[in-house]
């Protein structure tokens, strides 16, 4: 039994789609997806992809994926990743399959030269961060998520914010 990794391939938006729907209802916000299957095609496959997906495979079966994109720090003046969601079925979990993906993403950054490897967990999810700490992981406590989306984004895009 073995874990392998490889890009998404077009074809499989279904595939990943079926892993966002998983961790969505997993992180208890089931009700926050509006994305669709075609829109995730569209941003994986289209003709200027900004985010990728590596799935991985636990004897030539998806057993999870991770989906990132290329962020930049000013401070470093270089790029890294921003991994936007990660997820291993339950039915695979404890294979490693999980850290083979960090490691993979790690490995990439490395390569490249890039400066950092960030992602955001759910302060509630205890399990996901002992893992990450584990890996080496630090939490950034002084540092806070900020989003505009909906009503106040269309508000601050036409200047009413």
């Amino acid at each position: 039994m073995t874990v392998s990794i490889r890009p998404a391939r077009p074809g499989e938006a279904g595939l990943v789609f079926s892993f966002v729907r998983v961790l969505a209802a997993y992180s208890r916000l089931a009700q926050a997806v509006v994305a669709t299957e075609a829109m995730i095609d569209a941003a994986l496959f289209g003709p200027d992809p900004r985010v990728f997906c590596d799935i991985a495979e636990w004897d030539g079966a998806p057993a999870g994926f991770a989906l990132w994109f290329a962020n930049f720090s000013t401070f470093r003046g270089r790029h890294g990743i921003y991994l936007e969601d990660i997820f291993v079925r339950p039915d695979h979990r404890r294979r490693g399959i999980g850290r083979a993906l960090f490691h993979h993403l790690a490995r990439r950054c490395a390569e490249r030269g890039w400066a950092r490897f960030e992602w955001s967990v759910l302060d509630w999810n205890a399990p996901s961060i002992a893992f990450y700490q584990s890996l080496g992981a630090e939490l950034l406590k002084d540092w806070t998520v900020c989003r505009i989306s909906g009503e106040a984004l269309a508000r601050l895009a036409t200047g009413a914010a």
